[in-house]
Formats: C-alpha cells, structure tokens, sequence
C-alpha cells in the first residue's frame, strides 16, 4: 500500500510565509508525478502546482511567483514553498502523487494517490 503524508499547514497573517512537505511510503516502483491541489471552503478542489519526475513544473496563474513547488525523489518528497500569502489562499491543501506500485506488472500503468490534508489560514 502507498500512503501520503502532509506536513507544515497552519494560521499565517497575510504577507507571510508557508511551506508544505508531502511524503510518499510504501510498496512504490516509481513517481510519475507529485502535486499541490487545495480546496477553499465551499468551492472545488483545484490544482496549485505540479512537478513531473523529470522537474518538469507547472501552476496556477493565481500562484505564480509566489508559490514554488519542489521534489525530492530519492525521498519521495514533494513541497510547495508558499510566500506572500493572501487570504485567498485559505484552503485545506491536499497532495496528490500519480505512482506505479511496487510488484506492478506493468510498469508504464500508475494510479492516483492522495493524502490526507492539511488546512491553511491566511489572516487579513
């Protein structure tokens, strides 16, 4: 089995800084992939950054240059440094890696995982 664990949320002031750490563990053969969704309260989950397996990064327009999401892949850890933060990025933040398992069959199929959440708070 792979579990996610999420690490670093918490209550910032607006113009502070957040970093969030994601652990992967388990029966793992590879990451395809590691990212940050978050979802704000009453709306829908959404995608904040994602890092391939070759460092390849991508983010939402509303985090660019503020956020910054890096891996380590002999770990198995993702984290999304977040600066600047503003009240709009109040969320519960969930990580999410795409992996094929240890023990898979076939190699090139990967499955969703997610953890478990860790609530951010940006006060004004």
């Amino acid at each position: 089995q792979v579990q996610l664990v999420e690490s670093g949320g918490g209550l910032v002031q607006a113009g502070g800084s957040l970093r969030l750490s994601c652990a992967a563990s388990g029966s793992i053969f590879s990451v395809v992939s590691m990212a940050w969704y978050r979802q704000p309260p009453g709306k829908q989950r959404e995608l904040v950054a994602v890092i391939t397996s070759s460092g390849s990064t991508n983010y939402t327009d509303s985090v660019k240059g503020r956020f910054a999401i890096s891996r380590d892949g002999a770990k198995n850890t993702v984290r999304l440094q977040m600066n600047s933060l503003k009240p709009e990025d109040t969320a519960v933040y969930y990580c999410k890696a795409e992996i094929v398992p240890g023990g898979a069959v076939v190699k090139y199929v990967y499955y969703a995982y997610w953890g478990q959440g860790t609530q951010v708070t940006v006060s004004s």
